[in-house]
């Protein structure tokens, strides 16, 4: 007798192939039979005729490392049929903090993760320790931060190592894999990770050199210089032999648009062919969203939020910073590449602020200059500040999602309070509504591809993202034309509709569309 049986339903398997008439039989949370099962015995008859049944989708790229404690966490995910997710991008894992820097490390992490407060952080051990003891409505996978790493041990204003401050990062990176990170991510455009030469680099990472370790990284340019950053990191993959993963790949700016992103996937190409193991990945908004402190050129952010909003204060520093952001254009320059009515407030510190959420800068300013107003806004709230910025194309989005080695997920952060972006409730979602439904960038096929096999075979994560026997029971039944976002950049936290049934390993989470409450997550580790 089977647990769970799905009957007449119009099977993609994950593969990218076109979809099969079959019946899926499910026990003890995996997938056991595919075929004919009409008159199989089974405690739930799911009847998926005219639905598609397909693997549940695995969001590999999310901030979620604090949300994942919020109690209601969840509808974001189950809604858009995202049954597993990995934290812990760009460089920025909570943990670990342990050390004299942890005020400052929380301080830069909080306008991507929002609040952590009572989760253990100091080391990755503990925070995984914690999560596991938490019933989840998700599959969870970690990355250690190697931004976090190299500020808890030698915090924001260091600009060159020592010895032994890049001993301590071994050890730490090293105990981090020992506790179960699925990878290591980079974020060489935040600090305090933008200060390392590429040799130094090289050199922080060597503790993965020659293993299967995913390294997954937030370059330092995805604008004038997206070109010399693929090349970057592809030397880095090469020199330690492990396989890249180049997070949410873009060309941004109206001007790059069109023009960048089919000469940076040529550069992935060569590099495969040349048999280097590396892909990419993409979001299906045009908008990313990040610290306001993203704006400024690399040489302000020495020093963490604290150092930062001092410089800000200071009139020599500002005059400085004021015709960086006129004139520069040796760094990701998002008030030249996209202006700034381009370049929204969507969380901030200070509740006197708060009539700012959901402007851009240049409508927020009014009458002021709108650079003198967006680093106010900065000190202020102590660079605890989150944007939303427009800065690249469907046209770029589509072509990126419609190649051979890339995949999709959301890149959704979690500040606490303001708003959301809404790719947190919407991302897979968007990708079927907007990518395969009315752009016809994808075939149906080819997106369940993008966001369940394709991520699943990344993190070596072998019994998902697939309808095959012997897999995970992570399940979706819906109907493509039924698949809709309701979320909106002025109500972002609106859920997706379409998803009839989503399960997590054999058990039922979201039922005829609404939640039943069952939490069968599991938190997933890596193989070292």
């Amino acid at each position: 007798m089977f647990d769970i049986v799905i009957l007449n339903g119009s099977v993609l398997d994950g593969s990218g192939a076109a979809a099969r008439r079959l019946d899926v039989g499910v026990k003890n949370g995996k997938i056991v039979a595919l075929g004919s099962l009409e008159d199989a015995e089974a405690g739930e008859v799911i009847d998926a005729a005219g639905k598609t049944v397909c693997p549940g989708v695995l969001d590999l790229h999310r901030h979620a490392d604090a949300a994942l404690f919020r109690e209601g966490y969840g509808d974001c995910d189950l809604f858009q049929g995202v049954t597993t997710i990995g934290n812990g991008n760009c460089g920025l894992s909570l943990a670990p903090q342990a050390g004299p820097y942890r005020e400052a490390i929380g301080a830069y992490l909080k306008p991507v993760t929002g609040d952590f407060s009572g989760i253990p952080v100091d080391t990755f051990g503990e925070y995984m320790a914690a999560l596991k003891a938490r019933p989840l409505p998700v599959n969870a996978l970690m990355l250690a931060g190697s931004g976090t790493i190299r500020a808890s041990v030698a915090g924001f204003q260091k600009l060159r190592l020592e010895d032994q401050d890049f001993a301590a990062i071994h050890a730490k990176l090293e105990q981090a894999l020992s506790d179960g990170a699925g990878g290591v991510s980079l974020g060489l455009g935040y600090a305090p990770e933008c200060y390392y030469t590429t040799e130094e680099l090289i050199r922080a990472l060597s503790p993965i050199r020659g293993t299967d370790t995913v390294l997954s990284v937030h370059m330092r340019e995805e604008a004038m210089k997206l070109l010399p950053s693929i090349d970057e990191m592809i030397h880095v993959a090469r020199e330690l032999r492990v396989p890249l993963q180049i997070s949410h790949l873009k060309a941004s700016g109206r001007e790059n648009w069109g023009k960048l992103a089919p000469m940076a996937l040529d550069r992935i190409a060569q590099a495969r062919a040349d048999g280097l193991d590396v892909c990419c990945d993409a979001y299906a908004y045009t908008a990313g969203s990040t610290q306001l402190i993203h704006i400024l050129p690399p040489e302000f952010l020495q020093g963490g939020p604290a150092a930062i909003t001092e410089r800000l204060r200071d009139s020599d520093a500002r005059r400085r910073l004021l015709d960086r952001l006129e004139h520069g254009r040796d760094f990701d320059n998002y008030v030249y590449l996209v202006g700034w009515e381009n370049i929204f407030v969507s969380a901030l510190k200070r509740p006197e602020d708060a009539a700012f959420v959901g402007k851009s800068i240049a409508e927020a300013a009014g009458d002021r200059d709108p650079a003198n107003f967006a680093l106010d806004l900065l000190a202020n709230n102590d660079c605890e500040v989150t944007m939303i910025d427009f800065i690249t194309s469907e046209e770029d989005i589509g072509r990126i999602l419609q190649s051979p080695f890339a995949y999709a997920i959301s890149d959704a952060t979690f500040p606490t309070g303001g708003k959301l972006h809404p790719r947190v409730y919407g991302a897979f979602s968007q990708v079927i509504e907007t990518y395969v439904n009315t752009r016809h960038d994808l075939t149906l096929p080819e997106a369940v591809n993008r966001m369940t096999l394709r991520p699943a075979e990344r993190y070596g994560l072998g019994n998902k993202g697939r309808i095959s026997l012997g897999a995970d029971a992570d399940i979706l039944v819906f109907d493509p034309a039924r698949v809709h976002v309701n979320a909106t950049y002025d109500r972002p936290d609106r859920r997706a509709q379409g998803m009839d049934y989503v399960m997590v390993n054999g058990r039922i989470a979201l039922q005829n569309g609404k939640l039943t409450g069952a939490c069968a997550g599991k938190v997933l580790e890596g193989n070292r």
